[in-house]
């Protein structure tokens, strides 16, 4: 979110409705009355799909979709330009790329205490809108392959993963 915007919590619910259309101006969420300006992912990013699935259709039996005034970018970098430029907008990136220039507000299930986007809330698995990432290969990996996921699930590679702002693997998921 901008910095500027005084709000710095949302429930998942108050995301689908802005996602969704059905709340379009910050005032009804205690902000200024202002227009909110709500930037995707494209649709062919999982961060896209997954949000789609885990925010925009909470309720599953509704089938809701993205609003028509939902700006798409390409990119978590663009979103964060657009973002830190633009006081009325609001996006969703990876936590990778998050910095000073934005601000990431706490997020809560209803009923549920907030949580901010860190580390250590997503792998005590507090942060609600965290989701895995994985390696899939043809068969079991070799050569060259099996040398860059040895790397990634080092403790070399997942420092470099954990600087970079991602989360670091715990040893329950290395070698499923």
């Amino acid at each position: 979110m901008n910095k500027n915007n005084p709000v710095d919590k949302l429930t998942i619910k108050q995301l689908h409705d802005i996602y969704t259309g059905k709340i379009t101006n910050w005032k009804e969420l205690g902000g200024e009355d202002l227009k909110i300006v709500a930037l995707s992912r494209e649709v062919s990013s999982g961060t896209h799909l997954y949000f789609k699935e885990h925010v925009v259709e909470l309720d599953k039996k509704t089938k809701d979709e993205f609003a028509s005034s939902i700006l798409m970018f390409s990119s978590n970098q663009a979103i964060v330009e657009e973002v830190a430029q633009n006081r009325q907008a609001i996006g969703y990136i990876g936590m990778g790329y998050l910095n000073e220039r934005v601000k990431a507000v706490a997020i809560a299930q209803e009923k549920e205490p907030y949580s901010y986007p860190t580390v250590k809330e997503v792998l005590k698995k507090r942060y609600p809108l965290s989701r895995p990432l994985f390696m899939y290969t043809n068969g079991a990996p070799q050569g060259v392959v099996k040398k860059i996921i040895d790397f990634v699930l080092s403790k070399e590679g997942q420092t470099i993963f954990k600087k970079m702002g991602f989360v670091p693997l715990e040893n329950e998921f290395k070698n499923n």
